[in-house]
């Protein structure tokens, strides 16, 4: 045994916090685990964002329907916007609307993917993501 936790895989990873998010923001009380508050929902989804690019195939369909159709729609509408920019109205969105949890999770993961795609902090978060998955799969 190599290692305490076995290759899960960068997709795998992006899948299972998904499913957290996704459960963990029902409303109602199905099983034991309570549903996760704010900051857990915030974080996690940032963490998910990133790993949706790291990932590659399966969450570039996202990426390339957002970056594709969201983008030349907005550049159409306004010459001149970046993918950047188009973060931060995503990210001033999700800070003044009444979101529910769930809504904050789906708005944190494409926001993240967004910005993660965009390079900078995120796009580093992604590329460690990358790393520290190939490194347990080894």
């Amino acid at each position: 045994m190599k290692s305490l936790i076995p290759s899960l895989g960068v997709v795998s990873f992006a899948v299972v916090l998904t499913v957290v998010l996704i459960l963990g923001t029902k409303e109602q009380k199905a099983g034991k685990a309570k549903p996760l508050g704010w900051w857990w929902v915030l974080g996690l989804s940032m963490i998910a964002g990133a790993s949706y690019t790291a990932a590659g195939w399966p969450f570039d369909i996202v990426s390339q329907l957002i970056m594709g159709d969201a983008v030349s729609l907005a550049t159409a509408t306004l010459p001149g916007i970046t993918l950047p920019g188009l973060a931060l109205i995503l990210l001033a969105f999700l800070a003044w609307m009444g979101l529910t949890r769930r809504q904050v999770a789906v708005l944190g993961i494409v926001l993240v993917h967004i910005m993660a795609g965009a390079g900078g902090g995120f796009g580093t978060l992604a590329q460690r993501i990358h790393a520290i998955a190939m490194h347990f799969a080894s």
